[in-house]
């Protein structure tokens, strides 16, 4: 047989006591680099403007886009035809019109137009601060004096370049 003795020191009481558990502690930072941004969207991707020899006509918010920076200091947009002449889409025309005759006129430059040149970027919008957050509309009138040419389309490509400053 087993005896088993079972010895008790101290005093017992009813009270619980919880156990105590071990914990410990550090910080860490979270950092958030935020680069320079900017975009140019929602170009317009082609726009008309029609009319007969010697008629001078006017495009009013020819051109629209949409410009986003979170550049404090702000942008500049400006617009440069890719070649010298608008050239026609009927085979074995040879008319043109030169890309000088084609103006633009951006905000801010309610009174004139300012003639396009092939190289020479034209500024037709800018901003001393940041883009709203959703990005800013930017608007461009056209103008062209139509200069004695067959009758045609006659097109060219005209880069636009947004900025931070």
């Amino acid at each position: 047989m087993l005896l088993l003795v079972l010895t008790v020191s101290g005093v017992l009481s009813g009270m619980r006591v919880t156990a105590q558990a071990d914990s410990d502690g550090d910080s860490t930072v979270a950092n958030v680099i935020v680069d320079a941004s900017i975009t140019l969207t929602d170009l317009t991707p082609s726009f008309t403007l029609r009319g007969v020899p010697g008629e001078t006509v006017t495009e009013n918010g020819a051109v629209s886009m949409r410009v986003m920076t979170n550049n404090v200091a702000g942008y500049v947009v400006t617009v440069r035809p890719v070649s010298t002449a608008l050239v026609g889409s009927i085979a074995g025309n040879d008319d043109v019109i030169p890309t000088s005759l084609l103006e633009i006129r951006g905000p801010g430059q309610r009174n004139g137009f300012t003639s396009l040149a092939s190289g020479a970027p034209v500024q037709v919008a800018s901003s001393a601060v940041r883009s709203a957050p959703g990005g800013d509309i930017v608007g461009n009138d056209y103008r062209i004096t139509i200069p004695p040419v067959r009758s045609d389309t006659y097109s060219g490509t005209l880069d636009y370049v947004v900025t931070t400053l």
